[in-house]
C-alpha cells in the first residue's frame, strides 16, 4: 500500500490531529481542557488502529462507539453554555491556546474527509469513525472559544465586522 492512498492518509491525518491537540493541550491553562484532550487522544489512538487495520482485523480494534460520539456532544453543550458562539465565521488567533485548538480542528476536519473517501470509495464500514471525527471538530471549536474566554477574550473575533 501506498503512502498516498486513503487508509494511511486517513489514520495519517488523524495522528496529525493529536499532535495538533497536543500542542494546544501544552498551551492550556485550564484543568478542564485538559482532561478533555487527554481522552480524545486516547480515542484518537484507538481510531487509528481500526482505520490502520486490515478488513480481516478491523473489528479487533473497533474502540469508539456511539457512546464516545455522545460524550463529544455532552462536552460540546456544556462548554458552549458558557461562551459565546457567534453565528458568524471566526477568525482564530485571539488566544495562544484558543488558535492552537483551532489548527486541531482544521487537522480533524482533514482527518475527517480522508475517513469519509476510506468509508465511501474503499467501503471500508467506518460511519462511526466519521461521526466521531466530525463532533471533535466542533468540539475544537468550542474548546478555542473556551480557551479564547480563560485568556480574558469575551468576544471572538468575527471575519465581518459588526
Amino acid at each position: 500500500m501506498a503512502k498516498f492512498d486513503p487508509q494511511p492518509q486517513a489514520y495519517g491525518a488523524m495522528d496529525e490531529a493529536s499532535s495538533a491537540l497536543g500542542l494546544a493541550k501544552s498551551f492550556s491553562n485550564s484543568r478542564r481542557s485538559i482532561e478533555i484532550t487527554n481522552a480524545i487522544q486516547r480515542d484518537l489512538y484507538g481510531l487509528m488502529a481500526e482505520v490502520a487495520a486490515t478488513a480481516e482485523n478491523r473489528s479487533k480494534f473497533q474502540r469508539i462507539d456511539q457512546e464516545r460520539v455522545n460524550w463529544l456532544e455532552e462536552q460540546i453543550e456544556i462548554l458552549a453554555d458558557e461562551v459565546e458562539v457567534p453565528k458568524e465565521f471566526v477568525i482564530p488567533g485571539d488566544s495562544i491556546p484558543g488558535a492552537a485548538f483551532d489548527l486541531a480542528r482544521t487537522i480533524i476536519r482533514r482527518a475527517e474527509r480522508f475517513a469519509a473517501e476510506l468509508h465511501i470509495k474503499m467501503e471500508f464500514d467506518i460511519p462511526i469513525v466519521v461521526r466521531y471525527l466530525n463532533r471533535l471538530s466542533s468540539l475544537c471549536f468550542v474548546l478555542a472559544l473556551w480557551e479564547n474566554k480563560q485568556a480574558g477574550v469575551e468576544h471572538p473575533s468575527l471575519a465581518k465586522e459588526k
